[in-house]
């Protein structure tokens, strides 16, 4: 799927998804980092990943006695590290991460990671529009076998519910006061109204 697939959300069965804003210092990743970019070796940043290597090995050493690493001379670390690329801060510029996900123990079991991010840095500061669904984990995995798994050649009333039988989203919830527990059916949380008719009664699993 390309970048901007989530897209096709809003014209699905789901409910659409909303936009939040972010204006401050950089504190948004893209994903996981802040924004940054690749750049190619200085004396410093070499020098500095030789010690952090040496750093490493010495501590591994420290735990494991008796298996411990040869730990290769400084000149010899220094000509690897050359050869590599390093991250800086991104100063000035956009990045743009779509819908984050990864399937697990089958090509259907789907796993939500991050929202889509557009975002803007200028030296410290940022800019960022973060895409929120509701429920957002069950939101997109559900949506992700609607659009991937689901007959296409259906109407969307078909290929919901064919989504709804073979990708259920009954869950049971415990208090967190009691022990007690309650089923939940979070299709009713993320498809329009006008789908609810659809989903199944809320039964445990």
């Amino acid at each position: 799927m390309n970048k901007l697939s989530f897209l096709k959300a809003l014209c699905s069965p789901f409910k659409p998804f909303k936009l939040k804003w972010y204006i401050g210092k950089i504190a948004i990743g893209t994903p996981y980092f802040y924004p940054r970019k690749w750049v190619k070796a200085t004396p410093e940043l070499i020098h500095n990943a030789v010690l952090k290597h040496i750093e490493k090995e010495e501590s591994y050493n420290k735990i494991n006695p008796k298996d411990t690493r040869k730990i290769k001379p400084y000149d010899e670390l220094y000509e690897e590290k050359s050869k590599y690329l390093y991250t800086a801060p991104k100063k000035i510029g956009f990045d743009f991460v779509g819908l984050g996900w990864k399937t697990k123990w089958t090509n259907t079991d789907y796993r939500f990671e991050w929202s889509p991010v557009w975002s803007f840095v200028f030296f410290k500061w940022q800019i960022a529009v973060i895409v929120t669904a509701p429920v957002q984990d069950h939101y997109w995995e559900a949506w992700l076998y609607y659009e991937n798994n689901t007959d296409k050649s259906s109407s969307q009333e078909e290929r919901i519910k064919q989504c709804i039988k073979e990708f259920p989203l009954n869950f049971k919830v415990c208090s967190s006061d009691s022990n007690d527990s309650t089923s939940v059916n979070y299709y009713y949380d993320v498809l329009k109204v006008r789908y609810h008719r659809f989903v199944h009664d809320r039964v445990d699993n």
